[in-house]
C-alpha cells in the first residue's frame, strides 16, 4: 500500500518518500525470501530444503538486509540535512542524488550477496546436519561445511565487515550531530518537532540493529536446548517480526502517507460503489 500510495501521488515524489518506498521493497524481500518456506514447512512438516534454494535464499536475505541496513542510513543523511542544515535541504537532498544513491546500494548490495553466493557454492557440507534456524545463513552454513572454509572466513571478516559497519557507522555519526543541533534550539516546541522529524526512523534503527545483534551476538555458553528456542524466537524476531513492522512505523506515523492511503480507500470504495450501482442500472 505504501509502494501504491506513494506511486500514485506525484507530490510524494520526493526523497524523502523514495527512501521509504526502498525501505519497503527491501522489507517485502526479506520476508517473501524466509515467510513461504517457513510456512511451507509449518504446513507440510517438511523442514528440508535443495542446495539450490538454500543458496538462493542466501542471496535474496543477505542483499535484503543490506539494502535495509543503507536505507536506514540513508534516511538518517536525509534527518540530519533536515535538522541541522535545513536551508540547505533542498539543494543537497535532491531526488536524482538520492536516486543515484539508491542504485548504487541495489547494485553494491547485490554483488555483496554474489560474492558470498558464490564462495558458499564451491563448498561440500556434510549430510545429516540441521540447521541452527529456519532460513539458510552464511554462518551457520559455514559451520556445517565438510571442505577448507577459511577463504569464506576472510572475506566474511574483512569486506562483510566493512559492508555491513558502514551504515551502522553513518547513523550513529548522523545521530550525533542531530542531538547535538537538537540541544542548541532554544525555540518554545523545537525539540518535539526534531523528535516527531526522527522519531519513525530511531524506532525502526533500533528495532532493526536489535534484532541483529540479537540474532548475531549470542553467548555460547548457554545450554542447547535454551539456546535453539532463543535462535528461534530472535530469528523470528529479524526476518519476520521487524521488517514487516518498519511499514507500519512510518505510514502510522506521516501525515502524507495516511492521506494519501485515505484518498485511495476512498477513491477504492467510490469506485466499488459506481460499478454496484452501473451493474443495478444495467
Amino acid at each position: 500500500m505504501i509502494l501504491v500510495a506513494v506511486g500514485s501521488d506525484p507530490h510524494l515524489h520526493t526523497p524523502m518518500f523514495v527512501l521509504l518506498v526502498n525501505l519497503s521493497l527491501a522489507d517485502l524481500c526479506f520476508t517473501s525470501t524466509t515467510v513461504p518456506r517457513l510456512l511451507h514447512a509449518l504446513l507440510t512438516g517438511d523442514q528440508t530444503i535443495t542446495h539450490s534454494a538454500c543458496l538462493s535464499q542466501v542471496f535474496f536475505f543477505l542483499m535484503a538486509g543490506n539494502v535495509d541496513s543503507y536505507v536506514l542510513a540513508a534516511m538518517a543523511w536525509d534527518r540530519y540535512v533536515a535538522i541541522c542544515r535545513p536551508l540547505h535541504y533542498a539543494t543537497v537532498v535532491t531526488l536524482p542524488r538520492c536516486l543515484v544513491l539508491l542504485g548504487a546500494v541495489w547494485v553494491g548490495t547485490a554483488l555483496h550477496s554474489l560474492l558470498h553466493t558464490a564462495l558458499l557454492a564451491r563448498l561440500t557440507f556434510c549430510s545429516n546436519r540441521a540447521l541452527p534456524y529456519f532460513y539458510c545463513d552464511v554462518h551457520p552454513l559455514l559451520h556445517l561445511a565438510c571442505s577448507d572454509t577459511s577463504l569464506n572466513y576472510l572475506v566474511a571478516v574483512f569486506e562483510g565487515g566493512l559492508v555491513i559497519l558502514m551504515p551502522a557507522v553513518c547513523i550513529v555519526v548522523s545521530y550525533i550531530f542531530i542531538v547535538a543541533a537538537v540541544c542548541k534550539i532554544r525555540a518554545p516546541g523545537g525539540f518535539q518537532k526534531a523528535f516527531s522529524t526522527c522519531g519513525s526512523h530511531l524506532t525502526v534503527v533500533l528495532l532493526f540493529y536489535g534484532t541483529v545483534l540479537g540474532v548475531y551476538l549470542q553467548p555460547p555458553s548457554q545450554a542447547k536446548g535454551q539456546k535453539e528456542g532463543r535462535n528461534l524466537a530472535t530469528t523470528v524476531m529479524f526476518s519476520v517480526v521487524a521488517p514487516t513492522l518498519n511499514p507500519y512505523i512510518y505510514s502510522l506515523q506521516n501525515r502524507e502517507i495516511k492521506a494519501a492511503l485515505t484518498l485511495i480507500l476512498v477513491e477504492g470504495k467510490v469506485m466499488t460503489i459506481w460499478r454496484e450501482q452501473g451493474e443495478s442500472i444495467s
